[in-house]
């Protein structure tokens, strides 16, 4: 202790973290011609203030260690408010428990700060041991409506691991002071990845739900579906209609969740969503794109092929590797289009479209055959096509 400088330390760190907050991003030389990813993180566990982490009395931390460590920031929940960004992001501490946080940007891409505080959210399930993936809604009601897993020990099941998963559901206007409304009910024993579309369905609040049978296995959930409920104070869903179905031999097969609220374009909603396949390293998340009619959201009118981002390079590597996961899209009036997307359950990240491009895609992308013959001829049709254009130029 001698020779430790507490004031030095204390102003390196300071010096550090406001380096990385100013950091400026950029776009990388990544192309598809569908969208822009950026070089670095928007959010990383470094974005998380000092104050939450170390005690900044010597007194009592003289060698100025860190208290309550992060582990991680990932799965944000993202929205647009009088010219501003804000995220609220999933924060997981060294304990493994994650509470949201909100971060704020007068730039989409760069510069996002947390608040002092961490959200604190009314404790009205007692039973709850963890909350997480905040999906959040700008409802034609007026309210912002934050939408996220409330996880609880199965007590039925003396396995430590087993829980039981469901939509929680809180409403703010301002971000600072949240409501907490009853958890959603429906039939399903877990439900995880809920989406509240943003607009009254007949004059019913609608739901984009994912029933599944386990915790983490769908068992027999058949993908992303769609349900009414009359009111959103006590939401309860009878009915679920299947929407994007899980298919064999595709991204979907294990499961797949609803991401951010859709997307209203002139041509219908796009939803991003996330589909999970199984592989020898173990699962594999990435996101996928579909189009529902503007007046019947539980119709499916476009789907373009395959994968819409997959995680690349440093971005495949995290406490669960091979993952992307995206709850928090921003469409502004312009056009602009942000997704915030976390890799491998570590970062966030952020990529640029416009509803333009992303419409072309849903649109205009074939959709899966489902099988290697047609695959191929289908690859085989755009070749030729190719060929033949480039012939005449």
């Amino acid at each position: 202790m001698k020779n430790f400088n507490f004031e030095k330390k204390v102003k390196e760190q300071t010096e550090r973290y406001e380096e990385l907050i100013a950091r400026k991003n950029e776009k990388t030389s990544f192309y598809n011609g569908i969208y822009d990813r950026y070089k670095y993180p928007v959010l990383t566990r470094e974005h998380a203030p000092l104050i939450w982490r170390y005690d900044f009395n010597p007194q009592t931390n003289p060698f100025f260690m860190e208290r309550l460590g992060i582990n991680a920031v990932m799965n944000s929940g993202a929205i647009e408010l009088d010219g501003k960004f804000y995220l609220v992001a999933r924060v997981e501490g060294n304990d493994r428990k994650s509470f949201f946080a909100v971060a704020e940007s007068t730039s989409p891409v760069e510069g996002f700060r947390f608040w002092d505080y961490p959200v604190v959210l009314p404790d009205t399930e007692k039973e709850e041991t963890n909350v997480y993936d905040m999906r959040l809604t700008k409802h034609e009601d007026g309210w912002i409506y934050g939408l996220f897993c409330s996880e609880s020990k199965d007590k039925s099941n003396p396995d430590l691991s087993a829980a039981t998963a469901q939509c929680g559901i809180v409403r703010t206007r301002d971000l600072k002071t949240w409501e907490r409304l009853a958890n959603l009910k429906t039939k399903s024993p877990q439900q995880r990845n809920v989406v509240l579309h943003p607009e009254f369905v007949n004059g019913k609040y609608a739901f984009y739900t994912r029933p599944q049978d386990g915790f983490i296995s769908a068992g027999s959930g058949g993908g992303i579906c769609f349900g009414l409920s009359d009111g959103i104070e006590n939401a309860a869903i009878e009915q679920e209609w299947l929407v994007s179905p899980r298919r064999y031999h595709t991204i979907t097969e294990i499961k797949n969740g609803a991401g951010a609220p859709p997307i209203k374009t002139e041509k219908g909603w796009i939803h991003i969503a996330h589909g999970v396949r199984n592989t020898a390293a173990g699962l594999r998340y990435v996101l996928y794109v579909f189009v529902t009619d503007l007046n019947d959201p539980s119709k499916v009118i476009a789907e373009p092929s395959g994968v819409f981002l997959v995680p690349l390079g440093k971005e495949r590597v995290g406490d669960v590797s091979n993952v992307v996961f995206t709850n928090g899209v921003i469409a502004r009036e312009n056009g602009e289009v942000y997704i915030y997307y976390a890799s491998s359950d570590t970062r966030l990240h952020v990529a640029s479209t416009t509803v333009e491009k992303l419409a072309d895609y849903a649109f205009n992308t074939p959709s899966d055959p489902l099988r290697s013959p047609d695959c191929v001829k289908q690859r085989c049709e755009l070749i030729s096509r190719n060929l033949e254009y480039l012939k005449l130029k």
